[in-house]
């Protein structure tokens, strides 16, 4: 099972090893998106980094037996970054290479989104957004009952903050003082439509999650030992929930990907899957 007590986030050698993986993941991501002619590539892109050194560093999680009722589970809210999750189960032995060509296919194991019935090591059935921090709260209260040292972490993102759900979801899990559920804010500013300041803007981030009464610690995205470093702070906060809002930028890793609101749902073609394939090399 996958672990971060001896890893060390000063340890250039780790960071350097979980960038790699990050780098895989993402030309799996372009390509998985290029097969299909469909998906969601940038909100994949910008959610990777934080993916990989969860599934490679933290999550108690074992891929020879991905229903053991102790492991740690991760909820991915914003359920279209599906390609994302599927290249780390990839990774870390959830699923093969063969699966990866599954993606959007009727009946295959990489559903369009993550689908906890059709594919290993997903804890979540997603859809409408805004529904994955409830989810984890039941999560995490259901290990509470158990007498389980087991974590919920849960991913969202930024345009998802739109949605009021998981502002209840908020206020209900500070009630319950729940400290076994971390929360990751993938902060890319972008939603399907176009920026979301565009469409509809959520001010200061941070000050709305402490306002609701979380622990929130504020991160790059992308420097992968400021990601080790704020898992580290998370699972130092037990009396209650926590959050990282992590800046990230949408389509991260490709050039004509990067801040460009129509990649959010848009697959490269084939000139485009080349160049990005060769930025990723």
């Amino acid at each position: 099972m996958a672990s971060l007590v001896e890893d060390n986030p000063s340890n250039s050698d780790s960071s350097d090893m979980l960038i790699e993986t990050a780098r895989r993941c993402r030309r799996e991501i372009v390509k998985m998106t290029h097969r299909a002619a469909a998906g969601h590539p940038g909100g994949s892109l910008s959610a990777i980094d934080i993916l990989t050194a969860l599934y490679c560093r933290r999550l108690n999680i074992d891929p020879q037996n991905p229903d053991d009722p102790e492991r740690d589970r991760f909820i991915m809210s914003k359920g279209h970054a599906s390609p994302g999750m599927y290249a780390i189960l990839h990774e870390s032995g959830f699923i093969s290479e063969e699966d990866l060509t599954s993606f959007r296919k009727l009946g295959g194991v990489c559903q369009g989104h993550v689908d906890m019935k059709w594919t290993p090591g997903v804890d979540f059935s997603a859809g409408s957004l805004g529904m994955g921090l409830s989810f984890g709260i039941g999560c995490a209260l259901a290990a509470r009952l158990d007498g389980s040292d087991r974590t919920t972490f849960v991913m969202l993102g930024d345009g998802e903050l739109q949605e009021g759900q998981v502002w209840e979801a908020a206020i209900a899990a500070v009630h319950h003082e729940i400290g076994n559920l971390k929360v990751f804010v993938d902060r890319n500013r972008i939603q399907n439509d176009d920026f979301v300041d565009k469409q509809m803007r959520i001010f200061d981030v941070a000050a709305k999650w402490d306002g609701f009464g979380w622990a929130v610690r504020e991160i790059d995205g992308h420097d992968m030992d400021e990601i080790l470093s704020a898992i580290q702070w998370l699972d130092s906060i037990t009396d209650g929930p926590a959050v990282v809002i992590a800046h990230t930028v949408k389509g991260k890793g490709v050039s004509f990907m990067e801040n460009n609101p129509k990649f959010h749902g848009a697959a490269p073609n084939d000139e485009q899957l080349a160049q990005a394939l060769e930025e990723l090399a």
